[in-house]
């Protein structure tokens, strides 16, 4: 089977998503193409895969049509992991075959960024749009076409924005007018949106049936995919039975997902990990957690980004989505990167709130107030930076921090402090009590 993905990312978000759909193509005769995964940063899991075959289980659980449902099949449409990080050469030589039709990447948010430290000389660049310049260069200079860029990341105009690195990139190691006149015109770049809770390898008992399985998979059955664009000839995901939709403007599907269900997640994670809760299911089962999410959905997102009836739905849906009793989804790994989430998922909420009612939202600014907690006295994972400022700087100075939240919040200090210091005093689960009943 030919190779015709390039796949930038390892982690348990693609092979749950992505890799399960071209499995699915390639099975019911629809498809015939595999993915080449590159691993995006050092020290990734590409190795491990390899040691497999690249072979994987996965399993989908959840609740459709009333009933507890699971899905388990074998994911074979990986064909083999390239870490450009040991083999440079490897990696480039991706761009020599014209087999290669799309690139599918997810680096998480801070994955597609611009950092002028790169060179063109580097074996790779770390920034992940550093690498895909150099790899699209060499395809260049092939005389080849270009691809069709999928990227999955959680940013708002994910292609475009890759895109705008690519030509930076580009600019700043001159590669040429016409490169990036090749890059424009041979590429399409498609902004896209993905919805799917994928939990990575499970805690219960599931893994036992699988033990040499170390890349074993879960995931809900629930699962949406926007792209700008319609690429059903080439890619007939739609004839496959997904929920793909092929459309002109991503942004209405985009925004009632993140507000909501992201949202939902990353403003309630901090505080439910410094009150001892562990998973989303017990969020859920959680009296007070539960009750401020509740709060979180019903009086401060919706009403700010549109309560009708399809946010309310897709809201009623995310909280089923919560209850699945198959997913163990840990609160620790939602709080990956939780500086640049929150920014994201949370904030343009809490500030459109604002400025519609004069006042800040209680309890989206209680869960800011929590995320500054977690990162000051608890175990972040983040890159060193962000965990370093986050630790050693004032509130005020990390509500000043432009590079974080894109502008400077530093009038939210006086409320973030007395929220602060309620946390200090009730403890987690104590201040979240109390700011349900204001």
């Amino acid at each position: 089977m030919k190779e015709t993905v390039i796949q930038f990312g390892e982690g348990n978000f693609l092979r749950g998503f992505f890799d399960w759909f071209l499995d699915v193509l390639n099975k019911k005769g629809l498809y015939d193409g595999k993915a080449v995964i590159v691993q995006p940063r050092s020290g990734g899991k590409v190795a491990g895969l390899n040691a497999q075959g690249c072979k994987y289980n996965l399993y989908l659980r959840g609740i459709a049509d009333g009933e507890i449902k699971e899905e388990h099949s074998v994911i074979e449409s990986v064909s083999r992991c390239v870490d450009p990080y040991i083999d440079f050469e490897e990696y480039m030589t991706l761009a020599d075959n014209k087999d290669f039709r799309f690139i599918v990447s997810n680096t998480t948010e801070a994955g597609i960024e611009y950092d002028e430290t790169c060179d063109f000389s580097d074996k790779p660049c770390k920034s992940f749009p550093g690498k895909l310049t150099q790899l699209l260069y060499r395809r260049y200079e092939n005389g080849f076409g270009g691809f069709i860029v999928l990227p999955c990341e959680l940013i708002d105009s994910n292609a475009e924005k890759l895109k705008e690195c690519i030509v930076k990139y580009a600019r700043q190691w001159m590669l040429g007018e016409d490169f990036i006149s090749w890059v424009e015109k041979e590429n399409t770049f498609a902004n896209t949106l993905v919805d799917r809770i994928v939990t990575g390898y499970p805690s219960d008992e599931t893994r036992e049936k699988h033990p040499d399985d170390k890349y074993l998979d879960t995931a809900e059955l629930f699962h949406l995919w926007v792209v700008e664009g319609d690429f059903e000839n080439e890619l007939p995901l739609k004839k496959a039975g997904f929920n793909v939709v092929w459309t002109n403007d991503v942004k209405p599907y985009k925004k009632i997902k993140v507000r909501i269900l992201n949202g939902a997640h990353t403003s309630m994670v901090t505080g439910a990990i410094l009150s001892g809760v562990e998973t989303v299911g017990e969020c859920m089962g959680d009296k007070i957690v539960s009750a401020f999410l509740e709060k979180c959905m019903n009086e401060e997102i919706l009403p700010t980004i549109g309560d009708n009836e399809d946010s309310r739905k897709f809201a009623n849906d995310v909280f089923d989505r919560f209850k699945n009793p198959y997913i163990k989804h840990r609160l620790r790994s939602i709080a990956l990167n939780s500086v640049s989430k929150f920014s994201v998922r949370v904030l343009p909420t809490l500030l459109e709130y604002k400025d519609k009612n004069r006042a800040y939202p209680k309890c989206l600014t209680m869960s800011m107030a929590y995320l500054i907690y977690f990162y000051k006295n608890d175990t972040p994972e983040d890159s060193a930076e962000v965990v370093e400022f986050m630790k050693n700087k004032s509130i005020s100075e990390i509500l000043g921090n432009t590079a974080f939240w894109g502008q400077d919040i530093s009038d939210l200090t006086e409320i973030i402090t007395d929220y602060y210091e309620k946390t200090e005093k009730l403890g987690a689960k104590g201040a979240m009590e109390w700011i349900v009943t204001q």
